[in-house]
């Protein structure tokens, strides 16, 4: 129910959009009209401090200079191509990115989900072109409690009930096994195994950060069984955990990389499967693509973001940030927060029931000038922007510590 504060334009706004959006989220009543670094402000004025940055997308927080002065720049000149014809962009973007992991090639697409796609497509074609499996018998293998996105095939190996039902029949070749326990990999691997398909950390779970040691025990896994390592790397890529990647705090690296969000700098779709030669190599003309993926827009503003990566400044300021925010929640427990869980400047944080949903604590930060977002039921999900202060992390964990107070 729309709060009675709100004025009549907000109304009308909020309205509109319901009377005429498939009905597929459930906002928070904000109506966000400007932005800037870590601050929003909505219609009638209001300033808030943004702690989901777009689930991580916007990374570098909103409006950085430095990624609007090459967006304003390359609309001006050139912004879209399609993939018929070469662009001036696309391919130092992609020598970039392939540096920046350490890999051979690029495959460029717009949305995580089309990464996450494409990788599996990927992998697929190396299974029977490199591995030798027979064909239509690749599996791959996934773990319990995966977010990697919301299409047809992703869905259906999903454990979420709201993701999956009245959504079949899905698409077979998937084995799940229980998040952070290599040994079950181990187990579900068989010579028709063509990868392991993985997050990191999974986000949309609650930020839930497997035991030091799993990355490495998968890594090995992979290498000794012969079958691709793929990291889903969307959300806790690109300086989000303190490291370039979230593989990185086990000095991992995984066959194939999935980015995305973050990637296009808050500015524009922009996602990407990484690997080396003999992986991505595979695919050939004619066998996938995307009319927008790899667009010189998108390809300016995502080299932009590999240049400011490569200093290595955000990774740094999230690492002795996150620490920071980590003191801070921690100082919570048993004040209303039953568990933490922090890789750099993202955080899940497990609300005590006794105090209400996250969702009604999302509701009360929102009241209080904070932006948060409630997954799963009981927990709060925060992913400030990179750029955020502090200070800033400070008032926002004191406006958490009045909301729990009550």
């Amino acid at each position: 129910m729309t709060t009675p504060s709100f004025h009549t334009e907000a109304l009308r706004v909020i309205d509109t959009a319901e009377t005429h959006l498939a009905n597929n989220y459930n906002p928070l009543e904000v109506v966000v009209s400007r932005g800037e670094g870590s601050w929003v402000t909505d219609i009638e004025g209001k300033r808030y401090l943004d702690l989901l940055s777009a689930y991580s997308a916007l990374n570098f927080g909103h409006g950085h200079p430095a990624i609007l002065a090459v967006a304003q720049e390359q609309l001006n000149r050139l912004t879209l191509t399609s993939r018929a014809f070469h662009n001036d962009k696309l391919g130092i973007f992609a020598q970039a990115l392939a540096a920046l992991c350490g890999k051979d090639l690029v495959l460029p697409m717009n949305t995580g989900a089309e990464a996450v796609e494409s990788g599996i497509k990927v992998a697929r074609a190396w299974g029977y072109r490199v591995k030798g499996i027979a064909a239509d018998a690749a599996t791959i293998v996934v773990a319990h409690g995966n977010f990697h996105g919301r299409t047809t095939t992703i869905v259906g190996f999903s454990d979420d009930a709201s993701a999956r039902d009245d959504f079949g029949p899905f698409a077979p070749g998937f084995v799940q096994v229980p998040f952070a326990d290599a040994a079950a990999i181990e187990a579900a691997i068989d010579d028709n195994t063509a990868a392991v398909l993985i997050e990191p950390i999974q986000g949309e779970a609650g930020v839930i950060i497997p035991p030091e040691g799993y990355l490495r025990a998968v890594r090995e896994i992979c290498t000794r069984r012969g079958v691709l390592m793929i990291a889903d790397e969307i959300q806790a890529g690109l300086g989000r955990v303190g490291t370039t990647f979230a593989c990185d705090r086990e000095q991992v690296v995984p066959d194939m990389y999935l980015l995305g969000k973050a990637l296009g700098g808050g500015i524009v779709p922009l996602s990407a499967v990484v690997a080396n030669r003999d992986v991505l190599g595979v695919i050939q003309p004619g066998q996938h693509g995307s009319t927008f993926g790899g667009n010189p827009l998108a390809a300016a503003v995502g080299l932009r973001v590999v240049e400011m990566l490569e200093s290595g400044e955000f990774q740094t300021r999230a690492a002795a940030l996150g620490e920071h925010l980590e003191a801070g929640l921690n100082a919570l427990i048993g004040q209303g927060v039953t568990d933490v869980r922090v890789a750099g400047l993202w955080a899940g944080i497990d609300i005590d029931p006794a105090l209400g949903t996250g969702r009604e604590i999302a509701e009360k930060m929102l009241a209080r000038g904070v932006l948060v977002k409630d997954t799963h039921g009981q927990t709060i999900r925060i992913a400030p922007p990179l750029v955020i202060r502090a200070t800033e992390i400070d008032w926002a964990i004191e406006q958490l510590r009045v909301v729990l107070a009550g």
